[in-house]
C-alpha cells in the first residue's frame, strides 16, 4: 500500500441507509483538519433507502488528479454485492474491511489484508443500532492509521450537525468499539 501519510485512496460501499456517505464524510473531515488535499465523491442509486451507495475518498499530501478511486488502497464493504464488486479492484497490499454480520462470504485474495468485522451485530448488541458505519470507520483507522487519533474524534464531532448533537455520545462509543476491535 502507498504511504498512508502521503496518500490513501478509499472506497466505502454498501446499501443506501447504512451511513456510507456519512462514514466517508468523517474520513474527509479528518483530511481537512490535518490540512491535507482531499477528494470526497459520493455516489448513490435513485432509491432513497436500499439502493446502492458508495463513497470515494482520497487523502493526499499533494494535489489529487481525479476524484475517482478506480484502484482503492482500502475497501470498506457493508454488503455482499459491494464486496463482490469492489474486492477485485483493491490494490495488491491493500486492505479490505467488511461487515461479516451482513456478508456471509469472505473475499478470496492473498495479496491484501482482510478484516471481517461483525459491525452490525456488535452495534445491535451494544444498543448502538444504525452505527455500524461508524464502528467500521474506527476499525479502518485501527488498521490504516489514516490520521492522528485525536483528529478522528474531531472529524466525527464535526460531521455530526448541531441539531443532532445528542447523537455524538453513541457515535463516539461506536467509534471506540471499532478502534478496539481485534
Amino acid at each position: 500500500m502507498s504511504d498512508i501519510r502521503s496518500e490513501i485512496r478509499l472506497l466505502l460501499a454498501g446499501f443506501g441507509g447504512q451511513g456510507i456517505l456519512f462514514a466517508g464524510k468523517v474520513v474527509a473531515y479528518a483530511g481537512l483538519i490535518e490540512d491535507r488535499e482531499l477528494s470526497w465523491l459520493p455516489s448513490y442509486g435513485p432509491e432513497m433507502r436500499g439502493g446502492t451507495a458508495n463513497c470515494s475518498v482520497t487523502l493526499a499530501s499533494s494535489p489529487i488528479g481525479s476524484p475517482l478511486v478506480t484502484e482503492p488502497d482500502v475497501l470498506v464493504a457493508m454488503n455482499r454485492p459491494s464486496l463482490e464488486k469492489y474486492a477485485p479492484i483493491v490494490r495488491p497490499g491493500g486492505v479490505i474491511v467488511y461487515d461479516s454480520s451482513l456478508i456471509d462470504t469472505m473475499p478470496v485474495r492473498d495479496d491484501v489484508q482482510i478484516y471481517d468485522v461483525p459491525a452490525t451485530g456488535i452495534t445491535s448488541e451494544q444498543d448502538l443500532g444504525g452505527l455500524a458505519n461508524v464502528l467500521m470507520v474506527g476499525k479502518l483507522w485501527r488498521e490504516t492509521q489514516f490520521c492522528a487519533e485525536d483528529t478522528l474524534t474531531a472529524a466525527l464531532e464535526k460531521a455530526i450537525p448541531a441539531r443532532k448533537a445528542h447523537l455524538l455520545e453513541p457515535n463516539l462509543r461506536a467509534l471506540k468499539l471499532g478502534k478496539s476491535y481485534v
